[in-house]
């Protein structure tokens, strides 16, 4: 293994693990009673010096290749894959375990597929539609035990989980075709801005004044959910994936509900059943399967 093969894989652990430290981090901003728009707003205003010096800093990589159209396309993926599915993965996440919500939102790549095929009929072979079958009883297992033990109100905060799992998932199917365009950071930086703008118009909308009101703490984890979860995540995960490709980042995807279910158990002291830990296992296994079985053109 060459030298920098090992700091791609530094590289990905770290963004992985950072990544998933997030929503451990809303949950302990709950419980200073802030609501959901409130933290997502301050996460986005920490975040956004960053993203601004991002976007003056690295120009698209095809200026002359981009037209109109494409950034009114960066708005309307930037609306779904960061503004929708961190509106709805933040207001599940007061009715579910922080550990739950990373397994759901790491069953992704099964949405992918299911919409590659769907929309631009990608074929999808025997195997896929087995992965996607053994993810998807892996998750119903999980929140079968889970029901038993805290209540219904789990299935919607579930619900809630799935449907930023399906934005998030609309944004890296519709975009793909954007990001040769302008560059991963470049574009990234777009999205988020046009995340941020939304997420200040809904603040403005909904009435809320509250945002200077809240205990330090709030700040302190918003601060932190901003760097440490959210921009300095993004950087390494670029930089990994530019070491050791693509394909081989996402061997290192299925670290990230190991991540937060050891973080929750840390820091939340949210414990996972045995049958809970069997069905995580059949949901890795499942989206390793449709990830190394991505569909065919």
């Amino acid at each position: 293994m060459n030298k920098n093969t090992g700091i791609g894989i530094l590289y990905a652990v770290l963004g992985v693990v950072l990544f998933s430290s997030k929503a451990v981090l809303v949950k302990l901003a709950y419980a200073y009673e802030i609501d959901s728009l409130s933290l997502l707003l301050l996460r986005m205003i920490f975040a956004l010096p960053f993203y601004l010096v991002i976007a003056f800093w690295k120009p698209p990589l095809q200026v002359k290749e981009i037209k109109k159209k494409d950034y009114l396309w960066v708005f309307v993926f930037g609306f779904f894959g960061y503004y929708l599915a961190s509106f709805f993965d933040f207001i599940g996440l007061q009715y579910l375990k922080a550990g739950l919500e990373r397994i759901i939102l790491f069953c992704y790549p099964t949405i992918v597929v299911l919409f590659s095929w769907i929309f631009f009929r990608k074929r999808v072979n025997s195997t896929t539609v087995w992965a996607i079958l053994i993810t998807y009883f892996g998750v119903g297992v999980i929140f079968w035990t889970e029901i038993a033990i805290t209540g219904e109100q789990v299935l919607w905060g579930g619900f809630l989980i799935l449907l930023s799992a399906i934005t998030y998932a609309s944004y890296l199917v519709g975009s793909g075709w954007l990001i040769p365009k302008f560059g991963v950071l470049a574009f990234t930086s777009y999205a988020m801005l046009v995340a941020t703008f939304c997420i200040i118009i809904h603040y403005i909308v909904s009435g809320n004044s509250n945002v200077l009101s809240f205990a330090p703490e709030v700040y302190w984890l918003s601060a932190g959910m901003a760097i440490f979860a959210t921009v300095l995540p993004s950087f390494l995960v670029s930089a990994a994936i530019s070491r050791l490709g693509a394909s081989t980042f996402s061997i290192f995807g299925s670290l990230g509900p190991m991540a937060t279910i050891l973080l929750a158990f840390i820091f939340l002291d949210e414990k996972i059943s045995p049958l809970q830990i069997a069905g995580m296992l059949v949901v890795l296994i499942g989206v390793s399967m449709v990830s190394k079985k991505s569909p065919k053109s």
